[in-house]
């Protein structure tokens, strides 16, 4: 199976994780990874051990990011180039989410998962009108 870690800056990723767990249950060979300014001397080792861990045990790493250039996708990326089998997606939302790891199977590749996560994450994105105008036909032939 696909591993997925989750990481952004600040509380995102537990955040995210905690309503993807809400809305799809709890995941296996999936992990969350916090990014804190605090600790912006350890985080590129805190990630490498996360993704190298789940590169070992799954048969390949879908890491999502919250924002594109942001240290979370920048050391994503760099383990990406240096461990087999890793991608790297940004702009994570939790349709993305749900569906991507819903669809996710034994058999499952990593280049299906990453479309699922693309297509998935654009779709979840929208904007809607609600439409509150009233009938004033009916209102002139009251004589309102």
């Amino acid at each position: 199976m696909v591993g997925c870690i989750l990481t952004g800056h600040g509380s995102f990723a537990d955040g995210l994780a905690g309503a993807l767990e809400m809305v799809g249950g709890p995941q296996t060979d999936f992990v969350p990874v916090t990014f804190y300014e605090s600790e912006a001397a350890e985080f590129s080792q805190k990630v490498a051990d996360a993704i190298s861990s789940m590169a070992s045990s799954c048969d390949g790493v879908l890491v999502f990011c919250d924002l594109m250039g942001g240290t979370p996708f920048n050391q994503a990326m760099m383990n990406a180039a240096t461990i087999p089998g890793v991608e790297v997606v940004t702009g994570a939302n939790l349709p993305m989410l749900l569906e991507t790891l819903s669809c996710r199977t034994e058999s499952s590749t990593l280049d299906e998962l990453v479309e699922c996560a693309l297509t998935a994450g654009k779709m979840g994105v929208d904007h809607r009108v609600l439409d509150v105008s009233t009938d004033t036909d009916e209102d002139e032939e009251d004589g309102l």
